[in-house]
């Protein structure tokens, strides 16, 4: 009997071996060895462990896993768990690396005979409520911004992904930091959600994105309607303290949400105790008083596109004094540039007063309507130009890094109601996402550290294979293809890595 339209049949396997489609997930069980993550996951959640059932270290590595796979939701567990050869490595990971005594104590933890290799899906649940904190529930106030503290649990899956962050920077040092700030609505329909200012409901995580090396190095997980420059300059002072040592320079980049007195200055005055002067370019608000200071203007520069190619959009220094520069007479130089555009689109007939509001600022110049752009910044020694395209570069990689967080990674579907379990279900998101960007530029390389996570998922992790196995030895196989040396190269750039002194 015909199956469908052609003439290929599908048929069950007899085979009782292990047939995995995830054949490439399992290298990153390799990074997660070479980075020391059990030992960091025990150090600073182990007291989430209890007495029985499964540890932090393999909840959490479940679901950076689940993260990595392509799941997005807390029950697209099972899939990896019905994956035979997926559950045969992960029962072996769990217990790879352990002496004799520690095997019988993860085993004692189980009264009855363990029959699951990954946890259910009722076992991550529990394990994430536990990151919620119902005290700090009680302390919110209908209408205001609030950001409930951080409990022991959600701080100490900071101090993983810190540990993460200082791995990667002792194999891959980098003497520079460049800090992109930016926050990202993650839309939900979760009835405790709270709306956005765009109107729909939503969670609004705040980033701080390290350039140099790809990685997150703050998220602080926050409601929809806490505005997106709301403690700024605390979140900032957090990120500076986290970069791991060899980091001797700091520098700042943010949109108009990151226009705090207190941040800006903050930067400038040199107050933080270890960087001192912090380099910084900060959109500016185009308030009325900024217009009638960009009016004053005489001249005005090109600002052709990064390829040369000429565009239509001008730069020029703004001889602007706020109130809050004019109040001090001997404080750090601070240089306002704006950057304008003509607006050619005209409204539609009828459609007039419809089109009035724009999603950007506007002024009137003689040679018609422009869209208006500023940027403050204590950068003295570039150009206009230059200035311009450096801070643009943060809407490149940390700007598509929220696309990955949310699309790619499971950071777009929160789990629950609760905010302390999403902020959790965030975090161990925000951990996977530097494994991966860890697991490109040391173990892949080459063209693979430009390859978005559906490319690397599509080339390298989604590859059938076989677990098998023979004499003791777990065997994964592979057919002969360039994926295989591929993975093979990057196992054994890893285990140089595992194999080199901790820092």
């Amino acid at each position: 009997m015909a199956q469908g339209v052609l003439s290929f049949q599908y048929q069950k396997d007899p085979s009782k071996a292990g047939l995995t489609a995830f054949a490439g997930l399992f290298i990153y069980l390799d990074l997660f060895a070479a980075c020391r993550l059990r030992e960091s996951v025990q150090k600073h959640l182990g007291f989430l462990d209890g007495e029985q059932g499964w540890t932090a270290y393999e909840l959490l590595t479940a679901l950076a896993l689940l993260n990595l796979a392509g799941g997005e939701s807390v029950n697209d567990i099972d899939v990896l768990e019905r994956d035979a050869g997926c559950a045969m490595v992960f029962r072996r990971f769990r217990m790879d690396g352990l002496n004799r005594e520690k095997r019988r104590q993860l085993k004692a933890r189980w009264r009855k005979k363990q029959t699951r290799a990954l946890p259910s899906p009722s076992a991550v649940f529990r394990f994430l409520d536990e990151f919620h904190d119902e005290a700090q529930e009680a302390l919110r106030v209908e209408g205001e911004a609030f950001i409930p503290a951080p409990n022991r649990a959600l701080r100490g899956l900071q101090r993983v992904v810190d540990d993460m962050v200082a791995f990667a920077q002792r194999n891959q040092p980098q003497r520079k930091a460049t800090l992109d700030m930016d926050a990202t609505l993650d839309e939900t329909t979760k009835s405790t959600a709270l709306f956005c200012y765009k109107g729909f409901k939503a969670y609004q995580p705040l980033n701080v994105w390290w350039a140099e090396q790809q990685l997150v190095v703050r998220s602080e997980f926050r409601d929809g309607n806490v505005p997106a420059g709301y403690q700024q300059l605390r979140v900032f002072k957090d990120a500076l303290a986290s970069l791991p040592a060899g980091v001797e320079e700091a520098c700042l980049r943010t949109d108009t949400a990151g226009y705090e007195v207190e941040l800006v200055r903050y930067c400038a005055e040199g107050k933080d105790p270890r960087f001192g002067v912090i380099p910084f370019a900060v959109g500016v608000d185009v308030t009325d008083a900024f217009k009638n200071a960009v009016a004053e203007v005489e001249q005005w520069h090109p600002l052709p596109h990064s390829d040369g190619h000429e565009s239509k959009q001008e730069w020029a220094e703004v001889c602007f004094v706020p109130n809050w520069v004019a109040r001090r007479k001997h404080g750090p130089t601070y240089r306002f540039i704006a950057i304008r555009e003509p607006l050619e689109q005209r409204s539609l007939p009828g459609f007039e007063e419809q089109q009035k509001e724009l999603p950007f600022p506007t002024t009137q110049f003689m040679e018609g309507t422009y869209k208006l752009f500023g940027m403050v910044t204590n950068r003295l020694e570039l150009s206009g130009e230059e200035l311009v395209r450096w801070h643009r570069e943060r809407c490149g990689k940390s700007e598509e890094a929220h696309g990955v967080m949310k699309d790619d990674l499971a950071g777009g579907r929160l789990p629950s109601g609760k905010f302390g379990t999403n902020a959790a279900w965030w975090g161990i998101m925000v951990l996977a996402l530097n494994l991966h960007s860890a697991f490109k530029q040391l173990a892949l390389g080459g063209d693979w550290v430009r390859r978005r996570m559906k490319a690397v998922r599509f080339g390298l992790l989604h590859v059938a294979g076989r677990v098998v196995v023979h004499a003791r030895q777990l065997l994964v196989r592979v057919q002969a293809s360039q994926a295989l040396d591929t993975m093979l190269a990057a196992r054994k750039r890893l285990l140089a890595l595992a194999s080199a002194p901790a820092g």
